[in-house]
């Protein structure tokens, strides 16, 4: 009697932890990614981490890195803020090298220890932020005159430079037209209509195709309508 008491008191204590332990080691949901969009000062990465249910504590994340895939290599921190900080920079990034970074990013929270790894070749994450101070001027015989400066995140424009595509339309047209890619920093859109008001867009890539092409501008009017 007293040896079936003490199996079913060790059954029901076994039972009873069974689903604490299967949230310390279910799957994470800790995501990172790293944009190179200040190339080639500085790597930025970046993570997401859904809160822990129930929980006041906060999550701290140690972030580091290494030139190269073998578990063995040489670790750097990533520079965080905070502990707490969601983001890190690299800097220092080693152009045109023959083997990847890897990123690690290691979440310490109330339901255990989880990591992320993400490699990454610097120039196929290149992904300039949007140009900036769109502003467009009339010019005679029905022109438009659309200028633009590089993001101010992008270090060296002179040196690594950037090609642009633009898209227009008139209010009320249901599709975009675009132009380009051009290297310089204006446009002349010809022919456009009397009288009406255009929504133009500018998006940045890298001249050589690294990468991927920004976000579009933020959208610029002119501030008088086109006369006849």
């Amino acid at each position: 009697m007293a040896l079936r008491l003490v199996l079913v008191l060790v059954l029901t204590l076994w039972v009873g932890c069974v689903p604490c332990r299967g949230r310390e080691v279910a799957p994470t949901q800790l995501r990172a990614q790293c944009q190179a969009s200040r190339y080639p000062i500085a790597v930025d990465c970046f993570w997401t981490l859904p809160p822990a249910p129930n929980s006041s504590r906060p999550t701290s994340f140690i972030a580091t890195y290494r030139l190269g895939v073998a578990a063995r290599g040489e670790s750097w921190p990533c520079l965080q803020l905070t502990p707490e900080a969601t983001s890190c920079t690299i800097p220092n990034v080693q152009m045109f090298s023959l083997v990847p970074y890897v990123l690690n990013v290691t979440a310490v929270h109330p339901r255990g220890v989880s990591s992320s790894f993400v490699p990454f070749v610097p120039e196929h994450i290149i992904k300039p932020d949007p140009p900036e101070g769109v502003r467009l001027s009339l010019l005679p015989g029905q022109r438009l005159w659309v200028q633009w400066e590089p993001p101010r995140s992008w270090p060296f424009p002179e040196i690594f430079s950037l090609k642009y595509r633009i898209r227009y339309k008139r209010h009320g047209a249901a599709h975009f037209r675009q132009v380009g890619p051009i290297e310089a920093t204006s446009f002349t859109l010809k022919a456009v209509r009397p009288r009406a008001k255009y929504c133009i867009q500018v998006a940045a890539q890298d001249l050589t195709d690294y990468g991927e092409s920004s976000a579009w501008s933020l959208p610029a009017t002119p501030s008088v309508t086109l006369g006849k």
